[in-house]
């Protein structure tokens, strides 16, 4: 059994990545294209983590899907038999400064992944879609039949678009096709760019916590090992094979279905770390989101999803790795 992983040095895909070849019962071929969004060096380090665990059933190339020609070649060579899309140009507020970053890479790139695919079907492709979607039109808990049309920044447009896009390969082609819409995801090996490492380092130098919407916002912060198991479990769990025109298509929340206000968040680093936060209470910002709260009975009730880590327990194994990583006395 062949699986391909895009985005395989990321914070998502290494763990998936990770899980899956230490199984040993699948061959997990990873690409990445390292790009400079956030320092190399940590995605360098996590393929090293998999190398170092003595896995041989993981292979990386370095590559990126965005490039077709490349990307088309290596697909048909390898043919593999399933596909997890986790590649993206991630970061919600770099999609404000930089727009052409997320057409390339979020539209174009997913647009490689779907044409590949549809010439050389996998048994079922399942991507990374995001809570970002919502937008301003969604209500808590946030259900997957909800209308998100009205995305607040870029970069849950092109997750819409993805999903849009998504969809017409599956009724066009049969394609089996799963979106995933991952909500606040953290944990070892975690994104420099995401509050748990920017506000573990603020904490840990003293620097100024700025918290946006006056600390009141609210994340469904998802442990990453709950986030892997959801992967999993509905990678080979199949869409149901449907008759025209209803696709082989499904959508799911992956979250922990219990939000945190981030200023309780804080308060969790700051037990954690032993020291207090210069917090600087700010107004909301444009293109975040007051809240996210994922209702998570769909996926629960398709394979029996049930996130298994409590926030206390998670931040705690967070730090464990953040202390080492980044060399907190």
């Amino acid at each position: 059994m062949k699986i391909l992983v895009t985005g395989a040095a990321g914070f998502i895909g290494y763990h998936v990545s990770r899980r899956l070849a230490e199984t040993k019962r699948c061959e997990v071929l990873g690409i990445d294209s390292l790009n400079s969004y956030y320092p190399a060096e940590l995605k360098r380090a996590r393929l090293a983590e998999i190398a170092g665990a003595g896995v041989d059933t993981f292979r990386f190339i370095q590559m990126d899907f965005a490039e077709e020609i490349p990307f088309h070649g290596l697909f048909e060579n390898y043919h593999p038999d399933y596909v997890i899309h986790l590649g993206a140009q991630a970061g919600v507020r770099y999609s404000t400064e930089n727009p052409a970053a997320y057409v390339r890479g979020n539209i174009t790139g997913f647009l490689n992944v779907l044409e590949a695919c549809r010439r050389h079907p996998p048994r079922h492709l399942v991507f990374a879609s995001s809570s970002s979607i919502y937008g301003a039109s969604a209500h808590l808990p946030f259900s997957e039949d909800q209308i998100t049309d009205q995305p607040v920044s870029f970069y849950g447009a092109t997750k819409k678009s993805n999903e849009l896009m998504a969809y017409s390969y599956a009724h066009l082609h049969g394609l089996m096709i799963t979106g995933l819409r991952f909500f606040t995801v953290y944990g070892p090996w975690g994104r420099p760019d995401m509050s748990p490492v920017i506000f573990s380092k603020k904490i840990r130098d003293g620097g100024e916590v700025p918290l946006f919407n006056h600390g009141k916002s609210l994340r469904d912060f998802t442990y990453i090992d709950d986030i892997v198991d959801g992967v999993l479990g509905v990678l080979f769990k199949l869409p149901a094979q449907q008759t025209q025109p209803k696709p082989p298509y499904r959508v799911f929340n992956l979250g922990h279905n219990k939000p945190v206000k981030m200023l309780e968040f804080v308060a969790r680093l700051e037990k954690l770390l032993d020291r207090k936060a210069d917090i600087k209470l700010l107004p909301p910002r444009q293109g975040d989101m007051d809240e996210t709260w994922a209702d998570i009975s769909r996926l629960r009730a398709a394979i029996g999803y049930e996130p298994k880590t409590t926030l206390d327990d998670g931040l705690a194994q967070f730090m464990d790795w953040f202390k080492s990583y980044y060399k907190v006395p």
